[in-house]
């Protein structure tokens, strides 16, 4: 879609931001905005977490998350105030507050100098687009790779920003609420549809491998309340009958090297269903892995199960020969070709169905963690090989229409996301005209964002 620009621009003087409309003008932070620091000294304030989807109020009474000994040296933050996480310009972010209540005296609260001659929304989306094309990141200091690299004050104060008149300001807070709210509406759209095609992946898999591809098969009770009827010609084992090793290294965590072997965890198997064989994985030396490699080594045909954490139930077949080991967070399943199929048994141990079975063995346990005996006596429902194999193969057939319409959707929220930022981007820096809006312009160039 296409936007008038200005009839005339000049140049900001700034690098990044280059031209801007003639009747703007440029200025800084510090001629916008007032820093405020003032202690909340006292207990009973709504406790304020900044998110990357605004202020939310922390709910400080589940222990979820990471809480404080002591919210009195919390700072207040007034209705109204900026509220912003500069000690991490990767994923902090900024937002104005609709809630009274206090945040980490590390964050930096601030508010209007001159609510006439600034508009609080329009500078907050000037804000948030600074944080998502990383425009603060070479003002930053400190250590990016341990998520620390913060924008100090003084870099704060002297950042440009670019000002237009008031009235224009509102005008284009205006337009931005009102169309990205619309985008906004689009991508909410396409994310119940991902989550609902993920349901529905779930549930075609857990249906296949507890019930069956015959709708007309005799049933029987399995005796597993969660289970419920199975075929009647299957059998009913436990995870350890049908495998000739479950097994893990131990808890010791070897040092990173720059080039080695891959080692991976819990959060290298990847929600796409495969395992992470990227450059981003840890890697130790030769040395620690023959000699931790000893109690076992993952090899083709392997299912490799994360036992621990958030992560628990992740199942993941290994198709590589390439040479790696795995945490104390994962263990290795080797299942005996002769007695089962170790893809069904992956797509088995991926469901919902073994997840309830995990959960309920992890239970008053404050970080789940499954013993390798405990993952050994799982519950598995184990048809004849050759319907393994064609319970595998219709599976194989069904992901590939569900996922392909899950790509879809994710790619619309990619260019819907992006069609947001670039919009936003636009509008702030006067590369495009939105008093058109209102007003009727003459025919001018035009920008396409």
């Amino acid at each position: 879609m296409s936007f008038p620009r200005y009839p005339e621009y000049k140049d900001s003087g700034v690098e990044w931001l280059g031209e801007v409309p003639a009747h703007w003008a440029v200025t800084t932070f510090r001629r916008a905005v007032q820093i405020r620091k003032r202690i909340g000294g006292t207990d009973g304030y709504d406790v304020l977490s900044i998110t990357q989807k605004g202020i939310k109020v922390k709910d400080i009474e589940s222990g979820d998350g990471q809480l404080a000994s002591d919210y009195s040296k919390y700072q207040l933050v007034e209705v109204g105030d900026f509220a912003m996480n500069h000690m991490d310009l990767l994923t902090g972010y900024v937002d104005l507050s609709r809630f009274r209540g206090v945040t980490s005296p590390d964050y930096r609260v601030f508010a209007l100098r001159s609510a006439s001659e600034f508009n609080g929304r329009f500078l907050l989306k000037f804000l948030q687009m600074c944080y998502q094309q990383k425009l603060f990141f070479p003002w930053g200091q400190g250590s990016a790779q341990l998520g620390r690299w913060r924008l100090p004050t003084d870099a704060f104060n002297d950042f440009p920003i670019p000002v237009p008149p008031p009235e224009e300001q509102t005008t284009i807070a205006a337009f931005l609420d009102r169309e990205t709210g619309k985008i906004d509406t689009l991508v909410a759209e396409q994310e119940k549809l991902i989550a609902l095609l993920k349901e529905k992946r779930q549930a075609v898999i857990s249906h296949a491998v507890t019930k069956g591809l015959n709708p007309d098969a005799p049933m029987k009770p399995s005796g597993i309340e969660w289970l419920g009827d199975v075929p009647a010609h299957w059998n009913l084992t436990r995870l350890a009958w049908i495998c000739s090793a479950i097994n893990d290294i131990n808890h010791e965590m070897p040092d990173a090297v720059e080039n080695g072997v891959l080692f991976l965890s819990a959060k290298d198997l990847l929600d796409e269903g495969t395992l992470n064989f990227t450059q981003d994985v840890k890697k130790i030396s030769e040395d620690d892995f023959l000699r931790l490699s000893k109690k076992i080594c993952p090899r083709r045909g392997d299912i490799i199960y994360s036992r621990i954490g958030a992560r628990l139930g992740k199942a993941r077949l290994v198709d590589t020969d390439e040479r790696f080991l795995i945490s104390y967070s994962c263990c290795v399943v080797r299942v005996l070709a002769a007695k089962a199929s170790a893809p069904f048994i992956q797509r088995v141990m991926d469901g919902d169905m073994i997840l309830t079975e995990a959960r309920m063995r992890t239970q008053g346990i404050g970080v789940p963690d499954l013993g390798l005996g405990e993952i050994g006596r799982f519950p598995i429902t184990l048809p004849p090989l050759q319907e393994q194999d064609a319970i595998t193969s219709f599976l194989s057939e069904e992901l590939k229409i569900l996922d392909s319409l899950t790509d879809d959707a994710m790619l619309a929220v990619s260019l819907l996301k992006e069609r947001r930022s670039a919009l936003i981007s636009a509008a702030v820096t006067g590369q495009i005209d939105v008093r058109s809006l209102v007003t009727a312009l003459p025919k001018v160039e035009t920008a396409n964002v």
